[in-house]
């Protein structure tokens, strides 16, 4: 009998790996120094529970260094818990709304802050990557 085969995205070399890790401690770095709290969530080695900039490296080809903004379970898992229930999306409870705006304006402040300290920054595909920052360099 023959075991399945999974098709494993391809991903990069070593050398590429340690520059993304280097980008990614440089990212945590500059964001600490803007007073906000960081984790290398790929380190962590389980899924990104602490509130703040979650930063961490993609092994991929098509991958890279990514930062999303997470919020304190308590306002997170209430805002979640009522999503899986079904909400009306024309009028989401306050509580869904409220965690909406907070996910925005961090979203908005993580590109503005990553962009004056010199990093280029793109908006990667949504549908793969939801709210994630994709930071492709640092311009020195």
């Amino acid at each position: 009998m023959t075991e399945p085969g999974f098709d494993l995205h391809p991903t990069v070399s070593p050398e590429v790996i340690e520059e993304r890790n280097a980008l990614a401690e440089h990212v945590c770095r500059e964001l600490r120094s803007a007073g906000l709290p960081v984790c290398r969530g790929d380190l962590s080695g389980g899924p990104h529970s602490r509130p703040g900039a979650d930063v961490h490296v993609e092994p991929f080809i098509e991958g890279g260094v990514y930062v999303d903004w997470g919020t304190e379970e308590e306002l997170r898992d209430a805002a979640l818990d009522l999503f899986a229930q079904g909400i009306d999306y024309a009028n989401p409870p306050e509580i869904v709304r409220h965690h909406n705006t907070v996910l925005g304006c961090m979203h908005t402040a993580l590109v503005k802050i990553l962009a004056s300290a010199g990093f280029e920054i793109e908006e990667p595909d949504r549908h793969a990557h939801g709210s994630m920052i994709h930071v492709k360099a640092f311009r020195a």
